[in-house]
């Protein structure tokens, strides 16, 4: 499967570096670039604002020793300043390297031994702390820069100094050397190395650094300006720091050649609200994001009023009922034509504005599976809500039109892309956008790319419309007894997207012999339930364990048992005694599940559950709900599915 494709605003240049400069000079003070909320209050930057940022910093990184081709750390939740270092390392012909806010120091170590950083820019005293704790093993990390000052006017370390300190030493870099920003900007090139992008270390391996220049990078923007035009009106809110691949896509390529404009919340626990003030006309997320923005609604209605109820009740099945229709290309006919308007007047309305989706006019799920019981949700609300297929290595491979959504599909693949299917369903692409290889890793490269081919590992097939089927990764397709394949993604989304789980894991132990899941209940919001039932707990280990809650659980679990195939339905159930924890490693920091490492850590359980057990005596930290932190014994009780078959 072959498509051609047509480069997009080739007039604004080839690198992010000169698209930026292009849009200084066309809006200067005239258009607003960036809103940051500071205190309350959103501030304004134009572009104007965001080409001296860039520049002054680019220059006072000059001012420290900076060298074409060194690697500069941005750690930090998303603010200006995390833009304003990527585009400056990139404008000093170097590579940025993002790492999550939430990191551990040893993983930190990891990325900047891996990449070889001499400059790291971070946000705040949290981060610096974990730079200085590890400083002493960096030997080629020489200056840690930082935004935020709180907290560090007595730090007398020689590496760090502070952000504004390094604009004043590029303000005076550019009286002495006027012209040189502009010269490194002109000299750069659309086959330069720019950036260094992790991958999540979802296999159980340690992440590994994807090398792309502006060329792979521009080419996963361009393919979504032409699936869906961005506009300079256009307001989006971005979730995460472009260390993720996809923000990398919107929020810098796709921000820098539509000129529309980035607004970033005060911070992760604002979002939402921060979110609906702007009324972002854009928005992608990962997949988890969508679903738990889909069960913290139903648990809203769950703790409503009996009007509140009723009308949930009532109304919803009419938006579900136009958005089955769509999903089969179907036009609703004119009885829930006429329903639709009264039922959007009455709920839906007011249900997009709680979520900040009233002006929402692209909306984008990527990263995993999304349940289809939260796609559906969306479009009864008519949300145009599509899901995009693409790889850090691999850049970004499908979407689909608005008028060729479908739930079961990633949409037809993007102009100029090549496809193929591998014996055993591995997706293959051949495209602009894929990486040049790993940094220093050249055997992993091997494995994964060939003569231009980029091995996904991710199965699938394609369907007769064209459309690319996402099924899971290829290792961790479940081969069950009868010879059935099962994606354990598939049933792992449909659980989350009830109220009561935030996280779930599906097996079908050393044999295939049965599915089973651990469960990981929503611990604020179960709580909230047994509350209103007065059932008496500590803990989370001890609410996990109640009967009552299991029962609560089991309710889900027939619901998604009804959907699947005799073979592949859940037979027994544990709810875990804790959370999933990235700093665990259990999760990656984009919150997928690493396998490999669970499967490990829970062997005994596993055993367990496909040893006819019925329950497991553990010993576990727990956190109390007063804050206290204890070592605690209890037992895990292993549940049956009644009415399931082995």
């Amino acid at each position: 499967m072959t498509t051609e494709r047509e480069p997009a605003f080739r007039e604004k240049g080839d690198t992010w570096p000169k698209i930026l400069k292009y849009n200084y000079e066309k809006y200067g003070d005239n258009h607003v670039a960036m809103r940051y909320k500071r205190f309350g209050i959103w501030q304004r930057y134009t572009w104007k604002d965001y080409f001296l940022n860039v520049k002054r910093l680019a220059l006072g990184l000059l001012s420290l020793g900076f060298e074409p081709g060194d690697k500069v750390l941005i750690i930090g939740d998303n603010a200006p300043q995390w833009y304003y270092t990527e585009l400056a390392t990139q404008a000093n012909h170097g590579v940025s390297v993002g790492v999550y806010s939430d990191s551990t120091p040893l993983e930190i170590k990891y990325f900047a031994e891996n990449s070889e950083t001499r400059f790291a820019v971070v946000q705040d005293q949290e981060q610096v702390d974990k730079l200085l704790e590890i400083n002493q093993e960096l030997p080629l990390l020489e200056k840690v820069i930082y935004w935020n000052y709180k907290g560090l006017a007595h730090y007398d370390d020689p590496a760090l100094i502070g952000y504004q300190q390094v604009l004043q030493q590029g303000e005076r870099l550019e009286e002495e050397r006027p012209g040189l920003f502009e010269q490194n900007v002109e000299t750069g090139s659309a086959d330069d190395i720019c950036a260094l992008v992790y991958t999540s270390g979802t296999t159980g391996a340690a992440p590994k650094g994807a090398l792309h220049t502006y060329k792979t990078m521009r080419a996963g923007a361009d393919y979504h300006l032409r699936l869906d035009p961005w506009y300079e009106s256009d307001n989006v809110v971005p979730h995460l720091p472009p260390a993720w691949m996809a923000e990398q896509w919107f929020s810098i390529g796709c921000h820098l050649l539509s000129a529309s404009v980035l607004n970033f919340a005060e911070g992760p626990e604002t979002q939402q609200q921060d979110a609906r003030e702007i009324g972002p006309s854009i928005l992608y997320h990962g997949a988890r994001f969508w679903e738990d923005q889909a069960a913290m609604v139903q648990a809203r209605i769950l703790g409503a009023d009996t009007l509140k109820r009723f009308a949930f009740r009532l109304l919803m099945p009419i938006g579900h009922k136009v958005a089955d229709s769509k999903n089969r290309n179907q036009k609703p006919n004119l009885f829930w034509k006429l329903l639709y308007p009264l039922a959007h007047i009455a709920l839906f309305r007011s249900l997009k504005d709680s979520l900040g989706l009233s002006n929402a006019r692209v909306c984008y799920t990527t990263g995993a599976t999304l349940s289809p019981d939260a796609f559906r949700f969306y479009h009864a609300l008519n949300l145009p809500l599509k899901s995009l297929y693409g790889s850090t290595e691999g850049g970004a491979l499908t979407g689909a039109r608005n008028d060729e959504i479908r739930s079961e599909t990633v949409g037809p693949v993007h102009a100029g892309t090549e496809v193929r299917i591998a014996d055993n369903g591995e997706i293959i692409y051949r495209q602009p956008g894929v990486f040049l290889g790993y940094y220093k890793d050249q055997e992993n490269t091997a494995e994964v790319l060939n003569d231009g081919w980029f091995y996904s590992g991710d199965c699938g097939f394609v369907d007769e419309d064209g459309h690319i089927v996402f099924l899971d990764r290829v290792e961790d397709l479940i081969e069950l007894a009868n010879g059935d394949k099962l994606a354990p993604q598939s049933v792992e989304s449909r659980l989350r997207f009830s109220p009561y789980i935030k996280d779930a894991w599906v097996l079908a132990g050393p044999d295939g012999a049965y599915t089973s899941s651990i469960i990981i209940i929503d611990y604020e919001r179960v709580g909230r339930w047994a509350g209103r039932r007065r059932v008496a707990y500590s803990n989370f280990a001890e609410l996990s364990q109640k009967p009552e809650v299991y029962e609560l659980v089991k309710r889900d679990i027939d619901r998604i048992n009804e959907a699947l195939p005799p073979g592949a339905r859940l037979k027994k159930y544990v709810n875990l005694h804790k959370e999933f924890d990235p700093d665990e490693a259990e999760l990656t920091r984009t919150r997928k599940l690493r396998r490999a490492f669970v499967e490990e850590r829970y062997r005994e359980l596993i055993h367990a559950i496909y040893g006819d057990k019925t329950e497991v005596p553990i010993e576990a930290q727990v956190r109390y709900r007063d804050g206290r932190m204890g070592t605690i014994k209890t037992t895990i009780s292993i549940k049956s599915v009644e009415g399931v078959g082995g």
